[in-house]
């Protein structure tokens, strides 16, 4: 039985122009070997499983090489290529840092530099993992590492650079590689397949690139997983049963249900899901990122970052145009906090089931708002949801009011008490111009009242706040107002404090004193007397005015100290 070799193996690059979804580094790399302006140095930092080891690995072949082509491809036919391929070389040596991490092991390591290269121009020191050394190997190696020899090139590799000191990163080039794309992975996979006489459906290869998360290594691991339990047919219902991922059908089914705030089918689908042995958040997870797409395919500018196949990305957008865009985000508002306090909840079903609820709740209240505004609604008479204007929300509109015909209050009634309300004869109407809707005249009410009408209507209304505002009804009742021309009623205060009261409840005491005395154009003039003798500080200015006065060693204190009063 031959020797299996896993397709992260298998496959792996052998030049820059083979790294998967590294071009610009390999770019550069490729020029600085062209350009002869090769660092002592380099730092690789990036996720797992992105070609990180891969390209340290193909730099140090090829700066070695004896016959590099123009295109900075390595011949693989030198003493020098020949001996890599077969993993022989004495150029290139790799340092596990996470096992190698001690003063010691770094110590061994540059007692190795020293020693030139006996075949090739380069000695390479790949440390994989280089976060992994101790602060006092770090400290060993910054020397060599500074100022190494000019046979001795240095490649560090490693997932976490914030853990690196800053006097090693300032002594290397410093390269970040991103994580793959869903279409490289994808592109690669089915490159693989083909190689290996695999029959692939797309979809399938592209559900394993987005669980990969950007990791090529961990796209081909998976690849061979799945091939081992499917054999030479790789379909999409195979991936999905092997890779405990849900399938997208859940989602639309449970975004419909949403839609038709059928809160009961919602929890059949969760139940399903659950018995199907997938964890509650991984739903909650998957719920949100569909959501998510649904409001990207709301826009064409931003549809693209949908990575799904065809297929599946039509059966977004014709479901994203069922869906109101204030919809969409406030469920997805819903969904994020579930999923934030998902973990700490004791009742983890209930939970989630809240929020499903929460988010059938929210489209009910759209839809009356829809249907209050006229708007056709999904499921009345074969119509669709109206999208309304990005950002708001269709709002209920109330209906027309009708015109006030007239009131009248009992005498000595007080606010928020029963109130008698008479219907008066409605005022004379006329057609308007084109006779279709009556015009009232005459409407406003101006009846003569005297001094003494104003005065008890005024004592009426100061009862009323008594026992809720007794400062105010102080106020009121302290001096007598004044009644003026032209139904204006004058009013003697004291101070600015009074007269903001005044304005807090002249609303109120106006249409109080209005409906009394059966006049609309009852007006309120207020006046600040200047030489009141009980006139107390009220405002924090008046007090410190009046404490400055009695002692003017205040006024002394406050600037020797460069004090500031707030008022």
């Amino acid at each position: 039985m031959d020797n299996f070799i896993v397709s992260a193996r298998k496959y792996r690059p052998q030049t820059f122009d083979t790294v998967i979804g590294q071009q610009a580094i390999t770019t550069t790399l490729k020029n600085a070997i062209r350009n002869n302006q090769l660092a002592q140095a380099f730092l690789f930092c990036g996720p797992r499983g992105i070609g990180k080891t891969t390209c340290a690995r193909i730099l140090a072949k090829t700066i070695n090489c004896f016959h590099l082509s123009s295109d900075i491809v390595p011949c693989d036919a030198c003493e020098s290529c020949l001996s890599f391929n077969t993993s022989a070389s004495f150029n290139i040596h790799e340092l596990d840092a996470a096992s190698n991490n001690s003063v010691d092991d770094i110590r061994n390591l540059v007692d190795q530099v020293r020693i030139p290269p006996q075949v090739g121009k380069y000695k390479v020191y790949i440390i994989d993992e280089v976060h992994m050394l101790s602060q006092q190997a770090f400290n060993a190696f910054l020397k060599t590492l500074e100022e190494p020899p000019a046979y001795a090139k240095f490649i560090l590799a490693t997932t976490e650079k914030h853990k690196i000191i800053p006097t090693i990163l300032s002594r290397c080039q410093i390269y970040d590689f991103k994580r793959i794309s869903v279409e490289d992975i994808t592109r690669q996979l089915l490159s693989v397949a083909r190689s290996e006489n695999i029959t692939a459906d797309p979809d399938a290869l592209r559900i394993i690139a987005q669980k990969a998360d950007g990791a090529m290594r961990d796209a081909l691991s998976m690849f061979d997983q799945i091939v081992s339990f499917s054999g030479s047919q790789l379909t999409y219902e195979m991936v999905i049963s092997n890779l405990n991922v849900l399938d997208f059908d859940y989602y639309f089914k449970m975004v419909d249900c949403l839609l038709q705030a059928d809160i009961h089918k919602s929890l059949l689908i969760l139940n399903e899901i659950l018995d199907n042995g997938f964890d509650g958040q991984h739903f909650l997870i998957g719920l949100g990122e569909h959501l998510r797409n649904l409001l990207i395919c709301k826009d064409p500018s931003t549809a693209k970052l949908l990575e799904t196949g065809e297929g599946i990305r039509n059966t977004y957008i014709s479901q994203s145009r069922q869906c109101p865009v204030d919809l969409l985000v406030k469920a997805l508002d819903i969904s994020n906090k579930c999923d934030l306090n998902y973990k700490v909840s004791n009742h983890k079903r209930l939970h989630l089931e809240i929020a499903l609820m929460q988010m059938c709740a929210l489209s009910a209240e759209y839809s009356r708002y829809a249907r209050s505004a006229g708007v056709p609604v999904k499921g009345e008479e074969g119509n669709e949801i109206l999208e309304p204007a990005p950002g708001k929300l269709i709002e209920s509109r109330p209906a027309q009011a009708k015109p006030v015909v007239g009131v009248n209050h009992e005498k000595n009634s007080k606010p928020g008490s029963g109130v008698s309300i008479k219907e008066k004869t409605a005022p004379k109407k006329t057609a308007d111009d084109s006779g279709n809707q009556p015009v009232y005249l005459n409407a406003k009410k101006e009846e003569p009242f005297d001094q003494v009408q104003l005065e008890e209507a005024w004592t009426n209304y100061a009862e009323t706040i008594k026992g809720k505002l007794p400062n105010f009804y102080s106020t009121l009742t302290k001096r007598k107002p004044e009644l003026q021309k032209d139904h204006t009623i004058e009013l003697t205060i004291e101070n600015k404090v009074q007269e903001d009261e005044l304005n807090d409840k002249k609303q109120e005491m106006m249409g109080f004193l209005r409906t009394q005395l059966k006049n609309d154009q009852i007006q309120l003039k207020t006046i600040i007397s200047a030489n009141s003798t009980e006139q107390k500080p009220y405002t924090p200015h008046e007090k410190y005015k009046q404490l400055a006065g009695k002692n003017p060693d205040l006024i002394k204190f406050k600037d020797q100290l460069g004090l500031e009063i707030d008022f």
